[in-house]
């Protein structure tokens, strides 16, 4: 039986023979992630739209990058050298294989669109009515019905006065938080915004009546709201609330985000 020693030495040797190729595979195995998934369409789950083309060029570059890096490797045949010019915080080795291993665990974890747990986390119930951003511009003649879920939320955190909105039809769409104190009859209809990336991205909501149990909704269903506005008193404060005529389960879309 071979002394643990001798293990020891031959994966000591192992690891010698591949230090060199260590940082072509972490360069290509970005490459390769950031590249599957935009194949898979699920760079909508983790950056703005306008940076989608970057990270491709990005992607695309990296691989090739990690290529050529890999057959100079093949071409020089030879081992790895730590000295360096300069001072570093981390060995090149540990770092890239920190990036290899979080690389290769990306390429087997799917992103997931946030949930209504992480909207509550986040403080949709206590800015329901706030963008956080001032519109850009603002077309009082646009029809109500045509407004999506966001332009409805700057357009009152523009325009705050709830009775002006009174009557208004609606039609919306978006997943349903089950605010805690909120009565059986109402959740939020709700979708997250994202500015640059996952990281930033933050949920508005508004309130929407029923005349059943929003039981028969449960958080995270994507709907459908048809109805109108009108105006509802909470802790002594009005506020826009959509009543529900039409209520329609919908599929969860490619791209769960506004902008």
């Amino acid at each position: 039986m071979p002394s643990r020693s001798a293990n020891s030495s031959q994966i000591q040797t192992y690891w010698q023979k591949f230090l060199p190729w260590l940082e072509s595979c972490a360069i290509l195995a970005w490459g390769i992630t950031l590249l599957k998934l935009w194949l898979a369409g699920q760079l909508y789950l983790l950056i703005h739209p306008n940076y989608i083309p970057l990270t491709i060029i990005a992607g695309l570059g990296l691989t090739i990058v990690g290529i050529a890096e890999a057959w100079r490797v093949s071409k020089r045949r030879q081992g790895y050298t730590n000295n360096q010019q300069h001072v570093t915080l981390i060995k090149p080795s540990l770092s890239s294989s920190l990036l290899l291993i979080v690389a290769i665990i990306s390429l087997f974890i799917n992103p997931r669109p946030f949930t209504s747990e992480k909207a509550i986390h986040r403080g949709v119930i206590d800015n329901i009515a706030d963008a956080r951003t001032i519109p850009q511009s603002f077309r009082a003649s646009n029809r109500p019905e045509e407004r999506t879920l966001v332009e409805w939320v700057r357009t009152i955190s523009a325009y705050p006065e709830p009775d002006a909105y009174k009557g208004q039809k609606v039609k919306l769409t978006g997943f349903v938080v089950h605010a805690p104190d909120q009565p059986d009859n109402m959740f939020l209809i709700t979708r997250f915004v994202i500015t640059c990336c996952a990281a930033d991205v933050y949920p508005v909501s508004l309130p929407v009546k029923i005349a059943e149990s929003r039981a028969n909704y449960p958080p995270d269903k994507w709907l459908q709201i048809e109805g109108q506005a009108d105006v509802d008193i909470k802790d002594g404060k009005r506020q826009v609330v959509i009543v529900a005529s039409n209520i329609t389960a919908i599929a969860e879309p490619k791209n769960p985000y506004d902008y």
